[in-house]
């Protein structure tokens, strides 16, 4: 089965691996939420960067970070950064996104791909002949069920929903900015039929 692997990433420059939420402890730690599939990779990171937007992204040193055991740390991260000794310099990070340079993301394996890499590519049902412009891909759903959904726009404006399954997937051309799929018949019109 194909496989979408989540990391946000804003403008293409950079890939968010999580967002803090708040303050977590008396020493600069602070709790964030994960925003990749790859928690482990911290342990590989020195380096990470903060980001209020795009445009003014600031390197931090990564000093240690774990996974939370209250709540069974599920979706969540405890990061201390270099330089952030105190809950009133860790209560400054409050929703600032933690992100690395696109190009030190994670190498995927074979039939995965990034949610990120999806959004924005023009969505289209080779079922039909003549083939037939579905709409753009907004987002991915991944918490739907046991297959990701892509959250596909219309030209008219209406959303739809199309299950991201190996078995409609024909060719995804990350460049060309395109996803081929042959949809079942009617799954469009039943989408369209629930406006």
């Amino acid at each position: 089965m194909s496989a979408i692997v989540s990391e946000r990433e804003d403008e293409q420059a950079w890939v968010w691996l999580a967002r803090v939420r708040r303050p977590q402890g008396r020493k600069g730690e602070v709790l964030a939420d994960l925003l990749t599939d790859f928690p482990e990779k911290f342990n590989e990171r020195k380096r990470v960067w903060l980001l209020v937007d795009s445009s003014a992204p600031r390197e931090m040193e990564l000093w240690a970070h774990w996974l939370p055991k209250t709540s069974g740390g599920a979706g969540e991260v405890v990061l201390h950064f270099g330089g952030v000794d105190s809950i009133n310099d860790a209560e400054k990070l409050r929703g600032l996104v933690v992100a690395i340079p696109r190009e030190e993301r994670a190498a995927l394996g074979e039939d995965e791909y990034y949610a990120g890499d999806l959004m924005g590519c023009l969505l289209v049902d080779v079922a039909v002949i003549p083939e037939r412009e579905v709409g753009v891909i907004e987002d991915v759903d991944r918490d739907a069920g046991p297959v990701a959904l892509l959250v596909v726009r219309k030209s008219g404006g209406h959303e739809i929903l199309v299950p991201f399954a190996k078995a409609y997937l024909r060719r995804i051309d990350l460049d060309g900015k395109r996803v081929e799929m042959a949809l079942p018949d009617g799954l469009v019109e039943i989408n369209e039929a629930s406006l």
